[in-house]
Protein backbone atom coordinates (compact mmCIF):
# COMPACT_ATOMS: atom_id res chain seq x y z
CA UNK A 1 0.00 0.00 0.00
CA UNK A 2 1.11 3.57 -0.46
CA UNK A 3 -0.05 4.71 2.60
CA UNK A 4 1.75 8.80 1.19
CA UNK A 5 -1.24 7.86 -1.45
CA UNK A 6 -3.94 7.52 0.59
CA UNK A 7 -3.12 9.95 3.40
CA UNK A 8 -3.24 12.40 0.28
CA UNK A 9 -6.55 11.27 -0.68
CA UNK A 10 -7.42 12.37 2.88
CA UNK A 11 -5.90 15.62 2.84
CA UNK A 12 -2.89 15.22 5.06
CA UNK A 13 0.09 16.01 3.73
CA UNK A 14 2.65 15.42 6.22
CA UNK A 15 6.48 16.52 5.72
CA UNK A 16 8.37 13.55 5.25
CA UNK A 17 12.35 12.56 6.12
CA UNK A 18 13.98 10.10 5.25
CA UNK A 19 16.67 8.66 7.46
CA UNK A 20 18.74 5.32 8.49
CA UNK A 21 16.43 2.64 9.84
CA UNK A 22 15.46 3.61 13.27
CA UNK A 23 13.86 0.21 15.53
CA UNK A 24 13.38 1.55 18.61
CA UNK A 25 13.61 5.58 19.94
CA UNK A 26 16.59 4.68 21.23
CA UNK A 27 18.07 4.11 17.97
CA UNK A 28 16.88 7.93 17.05
CA UNK A 29 18.46 9.02 20.18
CA UNK A 30 22.31 6.85 19.10
CA UNK A 31 21.98 8.66 16.25
CA UNK A 32 20.97 12.04 17.26
CA UNK A 33 18.15 12.07 14.33
CA UNK A 34 16.71 15.87 15.10
CA UNK A 35 13.62 16.63 13.71
CA UNK A 36 10.81 19.68 14.76
CA UNK A 37 7.92 17.86 16.69
CA UNK A 38 6.88 15.37 19.47
CA UNK A 39 8.55 12.20 19.83
CA UNK A 40 6.53 9.21 20.56
CA UNK A 41 6.31 5.57 21.63
CA UNK A 42 3.85 3.23 19.90
CA UNK A 43 2.88 0.44 22.30
CA UNK A 44 1.46 -2.83 20.90
CA UNK A 45 -0.53 -4.39 24.16
CA UNK A 46 -2.84 -6.90 24.04
CA UNK A 47 -5.15 -8.36 27.37
CA UNK A 48 -3.94 -11.55 28.98
CA UNK A 49 -6.16 -13.91 27.35
CA UNK A 50 -4.93 -12.32 23.60
CA UNK A 51 -8.29 -11.64 23.14
CA UNK A 52 -8.01 -7.57 22.95
CA UNK A 53 -5.11 -5.56 21.26
CA UNK A 54 -4.29 -1.56 21.88
CA UNK A 55 -2.06 0.84 20.51
CA UNK A 56 -0.70 2.71 22.96
CA UNK A 57 0.97 5.74 21.79
CA UNK A 58 2.88 7.37 24.64
CA UNK A 59 5.68 10.01 25.03
CA UNK A 60 9.58 8.53 23.87
CA UNK A 61 11.10 9.01 27.30
CA UNK A 62 7.94 7.43 29.50
CA UNK A 63 8.28 4.04 30.77
CA UNK A 64 5.03 2.75 31.34
CA UNK A 65 3.77 0.39 34.34
CA UNK A 66 1.91 -2.03 32.56
CA UNK A 67 0.41 -3.79 35.88
CA UNK A 68 -1.01 -0.01 36.63
CA UNK A 69 -2.50 0.39 33.46
CA UNK A 70 -4.18 -3.04 33.43
CA UNK A 71 -5.49 -2.60 37.12
CA UNK A 72 -6.98 1.22 36.30
CA UNK A 73 -8.29 -0.14 33.00
CA UNK A 74 -10.21 -3.18 33.92
CA UNK A 75 -7.96 -5.69 31.83
CA UNK A 76 -6.65 -8.82 32.77
CA UNK A 77 -3.04 -8.03 32.79
CA UNK A 78 -1.80 -5.97 29.67
CA UNK A 79 1.02 -7.13 27.85
CA UNK A 80 3.80 -7.21 24.92
CA UNK A 81 2.18 -8.63 21.88
CA UNK A 82 3.74 -11.01 19.62
CA UNK A 83 5.68 -10.24 16.41
CA UNK A 84 3.05 -12.41 14.86
CA UNK A 85 0.12 -10.55 16.58
CA UNK A 86 1.87 -7.03 15.25
CA UNK A 87 2.01 -9.36 11.61
CA UNK A 88 -1.39 -10.35 11.65
CA UNK A 89 -3.52 -7.19 12.89
CA UNK A 90 -1.27 -4.65 12.30
CA UNK A 91 0.51 -6.11 8.93
CA UNK A 92 3.72 -4.55 9.77
CA UNK A 93 6.89 -6.16 11.54
CA UNK A 94 8.66 -5.24 14.51
CA UNK A 95 10.55 -1.77 14.78
CA UNK A 96 7.97 0.02 12.23
CA UNK A 97 5.21 0.78 14.70
CA UNK A 98 3.08 3.86 14.05
CA UNK A 99 -0.59 4.95 14.04
CA UNK A 100 -0.47 4.48 10.83
CA UNK A 101 -0.60 0.85 11.34
CA UNK A 102 -4.04 0.96 11.71
CA UNK A 103 -4.77 1.64 8.05
CA UNK A 104 -4.17 -1.99 7.98
CA UNK A 105 -6.97 -3.19 11.15
CA UNK A 106 -9.90 -3.17 8.42
CA UNK A 107 -11.86 -5.19 11.18
CA UNK A 108 -11.52 -2.81 14.40
CA UNK A 109 -10.11 -5.22 16.39
CA UNK A 110 -6.80 -2.69 17.50
CA UNK A 111 -8.37 0.25 20.06
CA UNK A 112 -6.00 3.75 19.92
CA UNK A 113 -5.35 4.57 23.20
CA UNK A 114 -3.73 7.89 23.49
CA UNK A 115 -1.38 9.12 26.63
CA UNK A 116 -2.74 12.49 27.78
CA UNK A 117 0.78 13.59 28.25
CA UNK A 118 0.64 14.12 24.31
CA UNK A 119 -2.35 16.20 24.30
CA UNK A 120 -0.79 19.59 24.30
CA UNK A 121 1.61 18.01 21.42
CA UNK A 122 1.89 18.66 17.56
CA UNK A 123 3.82 17.23 14.67
CA UNK A 124 3.92 13.55 16.25
CA UNK A 125 6.52 11.37 14.33
CA UNK A 126 5.24 8.63 12.71
CA UNK A 127 6.86 5.69 10.72
CA UNK A 128 5.35 5.54 7.26
CA UNK A 129 4.74 1.79 7.35
CA UNK A 130 8.83 1.71 7.16
CA UNK A 131 11.32 2.62 9.95
CA UNK A 132 13.35 4.19 7.13
CA UNK A 133 11.35 7.52 7.15
CA UNK A 134 9.26 9.53 9.84
CA UNK A 135 5.87 11.92 9.31
CA UNK A 136 5.09 14.53 10.99
CA UNK A 137 1.59 14.20 11.73
CA UNK A 138 -0.05 17.26 13.35
CA UNK A 139 -2.34 16.71 15.91
CA UNK A 140 -5.42 17.01 13.83
CA UNK A 141 -4.32 15.04 10.92
CA UNK A 142 -3.61 12.38 13.97
CA UNK A 143 -7.13 12.59 15.00
CA UNK A 144 -8.69 13.16 10.83
CA UNK A 145 -6.41 9.72 10.23
CA UNK A 146 -8.19 7.95 13.25
CA UNK A 147 -11.31 8.82 12.38
CA UNK A 148 -10.68 7.91 8.44
CA UNK A 149 -9.66 4.17 9.67
CA UNK A 150 -12.49 4.06 12.05
CA UNK A 151 -10.11 4.25 15.23
CA UNK A 152 -11.88 5.96 17.98
CA UNK A 153 -8.96 7.31 19.66
CA UNK A 154 -9.31 7.30 23.96
CA UNK A 155 -7.42 9.50 25.80
CA UNK A 156 -5.67 7.82 29.01
CA UNK A 157 -3.83 9.16 32.12
CA UNK A 158 -0.82 6.72 31.65
CA UNK A 159 0.77 5.66 34.26
CA UNK A 160 4.70 5.44 34.86
CA UNK A 161 7.04 3.28 36.59
CA UNK A 162 8.76 4.46 39.36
Amino acid sequence: MDIMARLALWQINPPLIEHPPLFTCADADRLLVDRPGTRIKNLFLRDNYGRRHFLLLTRSDKQVDLKALSVQEGISRLGFASDERLSRYLGIEPGHVSVLALINDVQGEVALWLDEDLSAGDDFHCHPLRNTATLLLSRADLLHFAEQTGHQPRWLTVPELG
